[in-house]
């Protein structure tokens, strides 16, 4: 499922128009992706947790050159899914 079919779910359920639904997934997804620019965990009980992971820097190989290159640190979301999730994919 991508965002559209999330739309179409969305309005199908509730009843209302596309728009509508594509403002209400874009609110939820513009919320979330902001509270992990700042630092903080979502967490939907039950579905998920994502949260910001922290890697350090390293010194890796170009394969191309077999030279050594700097990697700066970075950031990166981590998806964790929670227990009914993965009941309900495991069934």
């Amino acid at each position: 499922m991508n965002k559209s079919g999330l739309v179409d779910a969305l309005q199908q359920e509730v009843g209302i128009s596309k728009a509508k639904a594509e403002g209400v997934i874009d609110i939820f997804f513009d919320a979330m992706s902001s509270a992990l620019a700042e630092g903080d965990r979502v967490e939907l009980r039950g579905f998920c947790s994502i949260f910001v992971k922290e890697y350090r820097g390293y010194m890796g190989r170009n394969p191309k050159t077999g030279g050594a290159v700097e990697i700066p640190p970075k950031k990166l979301p981590f998806f964790r899914s929670g227990k009914e999730l993965k009941e309900r994919v495991d069934y």
